[in-house]
């Protein structure tokens, strides 16, 4: 393995252009797919084979307020059985939609909040070596409450949320401790610590291109 130097600006994700010699759906699921692909890594490479889950993406909040705390809201789920401190967030399952809007929508519906200063806090794939899905996570402050006739009826494992506010640091601390376990949580807490460091100057505009997404490449 060639192992080298280098300076942090020059780390960088980059899509690849491997070539693809088949490709098939092998399930169809509720929310997503599986598909199997047929690629070389090189010309006259071997042949290789992987199944993965193609799906929509996500996106998710960190809502902080002024008192340096942040919204963590319960659910339950499912595949791990568990029910799970959470950051409010959702699906990119409507065409078309802009993740900033996709993620102002999930903020109001699983939180009954509105935020009037939105930057982008960081992006990640859950799992790259078997999905598809790629996830990006806003920071969200200068929040509002939803007015009571405008809120979102939750149904099925939603409506069994409910929330806390939480100190930053502390929630930082449970991560730590291994009694956060969500994702997006976790790397949302952790990347909005780090950011605080600078009073988030360094965060990027609501709008920054998401080429990590294939959808918005």
């Amino acid at each position: 393995m060639d192992i080298r130097h280098l300076a942090p600006e020059q780390l960088s994700d980059r899509t690849s252009d491997r070539r693809t010699l088949a490709s098939e759906t092998v399930y169809e699921g509720y929310i997503w797919n599986v598909q199997r692909d047929e690629f070389e890594l090189s010309e006259g490479a071997d042949t290789l084979r992987r199944d993965y889950i193609t799906h929509p993406g996500a996106v998710s909040v960190l809502v902080l307020n002024e008192r340096d705390e942040v919204l963590l809201i319960n659910q339950y789920r499912r595949p791990v059985g568990m029910t799970m401190w959470e950051i409010p967030a959702g699906l990119l399952d409507v065409h078309g939609e802009d993740p900033v809007a996709a993620a102002q929508r999930e903020l109001a519906e699983e939180a009954d909040l509105r935020a009037e200063q939105w930057n982008v806090l960081v992006d990640f794939h859950n799992s790259p070596g078997s999905s598809s899905e790629a996830n990006r996570i806003f920071l969200a402050r200068g929040l509002s409450d939803v007015p009571e006739d405008e809120r979102h009826e939750r149904d099925g494992e939603e409506a069994e949320i409910h929330g806390a506010w939480v100190p930053l640091d502390g929630a930082v601390q449970a991560v730590l401790d291994g009694r956060l376990n969500s994702p997006a949580a976790v790397v949302g807490l952790l990347a909005a610590h780090a950011a605080r460091s600078g009073d988030f100057g360094s965060l990027r505009p609501p709008h920054t291109p998401w080429p990590g997404h294939p959808a918005f490449r």
